[in-house]
């Protein structure tokens, strides 16, 4: 049955910002999402528990509690929630975790910031970041002065079944989409993800130092998960230049 599982039911939010981090190319999505939850020690707020993803549990290093693979956490003062998951969502699964987690969103009045990584080689310029939205989310792009696509382009995987459900129900959403190593995981693709996108969107700084100084460690620590995520290349959340189809 296909339910979020609030597990502190001791915090209040208040239509929170939503940062969701489903694993993709880069890991650009996922490696901020955990960088947000570390960096404000955010509280474990729910479980996720929807059609379609894997029954498996997950556990930490000196902590032998089992908890979900893709689980929601808060930080009531900054009225923010992360969605973090530690396994990449199956295409055959994506329309049912959409529509789990976008009932969710709806109850609760979230508004949800998706985020995607634009395959591309890196150069000497930092990556490049732009905005989608649908519903009010253009406005909200707008305020936060991050830029317009570049290019047409398409957004797949679970990212992109969560965006088309905002879509059909004109619901407000915004996607984040940043250049990003096609290959390997990408902490300074992450960190222009939450110092151009996210800080503006929330108005919450983030010490981003750590994740700079520690981009070797956090390289090495996702690149198991990237080359799982290559094998399995249609589950990856990502961003695609529409030229490529035409």
């Amino acid at each position: 049955m296909a339910r979020i599982n609030v597990v502190a039911d001791d915090i209040d939010l208040a239509e929170p910002l939503l940062v969701e981090g489903l694993p993709g190319v880069g890991l650009v999505g996922k490696i901020a999402a955990d960088h947000l939850v570390e960096a404000f020690e955010m509280t474990h707020y729910a479980n996720v528990h929807c059609e379609g993803l894997p029954a498996v549990v997950t556990y930490g290093e000196g902590d032998p509690d089992l908890t979900s693979p893709v689980r929601l956490y808060a930080d009531p003062d900054r009225n923010l929630v992360v969605l973090q998951s530690d396994v990449p969502v199956s295409p055959t699964a994506a329309t049912e975790f959409a529509d789990c987690v976008s009932g969710w969103l709806d109850e609760e009045g979230v508004t949800p910031l998706f985020l995607s990584g634009l395959p591309r080689e890196k150069g000497p310029e930092p990556p490049a970041i732009y905005g989608v939205a649908s519903g009010e989310g253009r406005e909200l792009l707008a305020d936060a002065g991050i830029d317009d696509p570049a290019e047409p382009g398409l957004v797949s995987g679970p990212t992109g079944a969560l965006l088309s459900h905002a879509v059909e129900r004109d619901a407000t959403a915004v996607g984040l989409v940043v250049e990003s190593d096609p290959e390997f995981p990408d902490p300074e693709a992450s960190r222009i993800l939450i110092t151009k996108g996210i800080e503006p969107l929330s108005g919450v700084d983030v010490p981003t130092d750590d994740l700079v100084d520690h981009a070797t460690e956090i390289q090495r620590a996702k690149e198991q998960l990237a080359r799982r995520m290559q094998n399995a290349e249609e589950e990856s959340t990502q961003a695609t230049p529409l030229r490529m189809y035409q």
